[in-house]
């Protein structure tokens, strides 16, 4: 993880977190689950794609579309986690995947607004 910066933890928690989501789609797949896998593994892994386009972002407006994007990601993916978590279709421990969408959720939901109250 040398090419990120060593101070931005959004662009390092969703890197983490994408890794931690390609092992879950991997695990998945191990136990013959093959539909919201793919599901997961989209939403989970572009979080961290849109957060790199916004670190690129052209102007203030641009890096909180883009921002704004992994956020909405970020919730789809906390979506999918919960359906896996009540639908018991893997035997995979979700809880700490939650938290860390949690956490990621709030820090995005915090850069938006800031962001956008400086604008």
């Amino acid at each position: 993880m040398k090419s990120f910066k060593e101070d931005n933890l959004i662009q390092i928690k969703t890197f983490e977190f994408a890794l931690r989501i390609i092992k879950f789609y991997t695990q998945c797949k191990t136990q013959n689950e093959f539909i919201l896998s793919k599901q997961i593994l989209r939403s989970g892994t572009s979080i961290g794609a849109n957060v790199e386009e916004g670190i690129a972002a052209q102007s203030k407006k641009d890096f909180i579309s883009k921002l704004s994007i992994a956020n909405k990601e970020a919730r789809e993916t906390r979506y999918w986690l919960k359906l896996y978590q009540s639908s018991n279709l893997v035997q995979i421990e979700i809880d700490s995947y939650l938290k860390e969408i949690e956490s990621i959720i709030n820090i995005l939901t915090k850069i938006i607004k800031t962001s956008s109250e400086n604008l």
